[in-house]
């Protein structure tokens, strides 16, 4: 089976395609993609990175301690010195890391919120953010290339590495965590720390969160922090069907800000002290109006095309331009490369901010919330009360159909435009956008997309509505018109 990069990297499930002679391929083609004259000719690399090293990371799922090895061994190999982290975890921490040390690019062992029997690998360049999509081309180009010639990757036994110094064990959280106290007010959150339950869902998240909060006289519990490469039974993703433990928690009095992060942490998810999920859209819309409000930041906002127009209407009368991208956070860290931006982020959790890495970050985002509750020595549901009062209603909700084929992304877009409602529950239909999938703008603000994933074999239905009516009629009219596309 053809190995392909995707939104993030490469994912497949072990033991089927994702196994270490594959991943050892894989391996080899990011080492000589890497070693290649132009890797890091583009707009916004770091500054003159060594061309000689890369960081190497790792979550909690089955055997990535064992492939992130094996990456480790073929880099060294191929004459890296290869900074391989001790033990599991964040993605942002690794990707932090790639930029601190200057390294010319990193590989994080992970499927991320992917169901347990997915492994993958996920590229960093040196900016510290996902490879650009040119870059993960010519991994691929590399692949196929050493394939027609039989060419098999390098191998240096993992002690002889060791003892040459050519893999070094590393930690990456002390470095992250300076990093981090320079983005979050820490003396604001001990002058009215919150009780905080954080879920890591068995991800490399695990006591992230809780390390860093230690010393601020934050009262913190943690569930689910422990090893679990099944990951109790369920997708590592943090949105509301998956949290029914931390809703648990919250219930019995653990705390009363609920933090979630996916299962490399570079999502987030919360829950306020009644239990209700707070999602991302709103997440990031708080986070915009505190920025601003509350630091005085300005600059660009970028959200991708299935995230809260709540983030426009804020921007409006912030005088802030907003930049609607396609899905994935690669296209957001294009803007954050080329401009300062103020925050970016996309509905399905992975959100950063300026003077940060150009990736999604749920270690970063849960503490921003902590600040925020702190700041305004009030709750999360009063703050999501108050934003919904403020620049609301947006009821929201996605629907994911199962693929029993590949379908066509463009003929799909062809269709879906060329086939576009004059209304849909009543509201005019303003506007059609084909920047990822098909999205129908309506006249009260809300609106529906229909997209393939880039990462799963599903079609994705999206829908915010000004009220729960029109939401409902959106998704029903989306999944009559997704379902004979299935």
């Amino acid at each position: 089976m053809p190995i392909h990069f995707g939104t993030d990297g490469w994912r497949a499930v072990i033991s089927d395609t994702f196994t270490f002679h594959n991943l050892r391929m894989v391996s080899q083609a990011i080492a000589d993609a890497v070693r290649a004259d132009d890797w890091n000719a583009y707009p916004g690399a770091a500054n003159n990175p060594d061309p000689n090293t890369m960081v190497v990371g790792f979550d909690t799922r089955f055997l990535s301690d064992r492939y992130a090895i094996e990456v480790a061994r073929v880099l060294a190999a191929n004459g890296f010195t290869v900074y391989l982290t001790q033990s599991d975890a964040p993605t942002p921490a690794i990707s932090y890391t790639v930029r601190a040390m200057n390294a010319s690019g990193g590989v994080m062992i992970t499927a991320s919120h992917n169901a347990p029997r997915y492994n993958g690998v996920k590229l960093k360049a040196s900016y510290g953010g996902a490879a650009l999509a040119e870059q993960s081309r010519r991994v691929e180009v590399y692949l196929n290339d050493n394939e027609g010639r039989a060419r098999g990757p390098n191998l240096m036994d993992y002690d002889q590495a060791r003892q040459a110094g050519l893999i070094q064990r590393s930690n990456p959280l002390p470095a992250y965590f300076e990093h981090l106290r320079t983005l979050i007010d820490f003396d604001a959150i001990a002058d009215a720390p919150p009780r905080v339950v954080t879920d890591s869902m068995h991800g490399s998240g695990r006591g992230v969160i809780r390390a860093i909060l230690q010393g601020t006289g934050c009262e913190v519990h943690e569930i689910r922090g422990e090893m679990n490469p099944g990951f109790g039974g369920v997708h590592p993703e943090p949105i509301a069907r998956y949290l029914g433990a931390l809703a648990s928690a919250i219930s019995t009095g653990m705390g009363t800000l609920g933090l979630a992060t996916d299962g490399d942490a570079d999502r987030i998810g919360a829950m306020d002290e009644r239990g209700n999920f707070v999602d991302p859209h709103k997440i990031m819309a708080l986070a915009l109006k505190h920025l601003v409000e509350q630091r005085g930041w300005r600059g660009p906002v970028v959200r991708t095309v299935s995230t809260t127009r709540m983030v426009d209407r804020l921007a409006q009368r912030y005088g802030l331009p907003v930049y609607e991208t396609p899905v994935g956070f690669n296209h957001i860290a294009d803007y954050m490369l080329r401009e300062n931006v103020l925050i970016g982020g996309e509905e399905s959790g992975g959100i950063s901010f300026q003077g940060h890495i150009p990736e999604g970050d749920g270690i970063l985002m849960g503490l921003l919330l902590v600040e925020m509750v702190a700041v305004h020595r009030t709750s999360l549901y009063e703050m999501v009360e108050a934003l919904l009062a403020d620049v609301g209603p947006a009821h929201y909700r996605r629907t994911d159909l199962r693929l029993r084929h590949p379908v066509s992304k463009a003929v799909i877009t062809t269709q879906l435009a060329e086939g576009a409602p004059s209304q849909i529950g009543g509201q005019r239909v303003n506007e059609v956008r084909t920047t990822d999938g098909v999205k129908y703008l309506l006249a009260d603000d809300s609106w529906l997309l229909i997209r393939p994933s880039g990462t799963e074999p599903v079609l994705r239905v999206y829908a915010e509505g000004r009220s729960s009516e029109i939401m409902e009629a959106m998704l029903s009219y989306g999944e009559q018109v997704a379902q004979r596309i299935v």
